[in-house]
């Protein structure tokens, strides 16, 4: 399987921490890609047409896209079944996947707002409400997380990959202030070995 990756991209992260949880990373080959919003990469559009990462290609040249899809395929293919549990509780993983995805949504697009838009034609409301979503987002988490499985999900790993969106492209948003849960819940999830190896870095060029 090849892997159209960005070291930068949180649901590339979110990918990659569920195949070291699968067992499948010697399995995946890393096919670095720049994808850009505004410049559409033609080797990358070949596999996705959205323009996006992560895109995985498989053996028998199928590509799958997004996160969402590539991360349920590797988990039935690996050997982690607790990432997707059963009854209930899949409902809860699923739906905390779904909270860590948007409060990411909101991250990027505030930050594409900012760093690609000319200045003088920026939209201060626009960029207030998706940090009105990251806010909610995290109390919501504050709320959700001391009910996690001490086992990892999905739902735990987008979590910790927003968070750790957040302490990457944010740094200075006091996330944790006033969410105690939070901060301590992060601050052992993002030790875990399948964290500490899929952290987000700025390519050298």
């Amino acid at each position: 399987m090849r892997l159209l990756h960005a070291p930068t991209s949180p649901f590339v992260r979110k990918v990659m921490a569920v195949a070291h949880v699968a067992g499948l990373t010697d399995r995946i080959a890393i096919e670095f890609n720049a994808a850009s919003p505004l410049k559409r990469d033609p080797a990358l559009v070949e596999h996705n047409p959205l323009g996006k990462v992560p895109a995985l290609v498989l053996d028998d040249g199928r590509v799958l896209f997004d996160s969402r899809v590539i991360c349920e395929y590797l988990a039935a293919r690996g050997s982690a079944p607790d990432l997707y549990p059963e009854g209930d509780a899949r409902w809860d993983a699923l739906t905390q996947q779904a909270l860590g995805d948007g409060l990411l949504d909101a991250a990027i697009a505030a930050r594409y707002e900012k760093l690609m838009r000319p200045e003088d034609k920026r939209w201060s409301g626009w960029s207030d409400a998706q940090l009105a979503k990251i806010h909610g987002a995290l109390d919501r988490i504050e709320a959700v997380v001391p009910a996690l499985s001490a086992e990892p999900t999905i739902g735990s790993i987008t979590i910790g990959c927003a968070l750790g969106y957040l302490d990457f492209r944010y740094p200075d948003l006091p996330w944790r202030a006033g969410r105690p849960n939070a901060a301590s819940w992060f601050s052992t999830f993002d030790a875990q070995p399948f964290m500490a190896a899929t952290r987000p870095f700025e390519r050298a060029a």
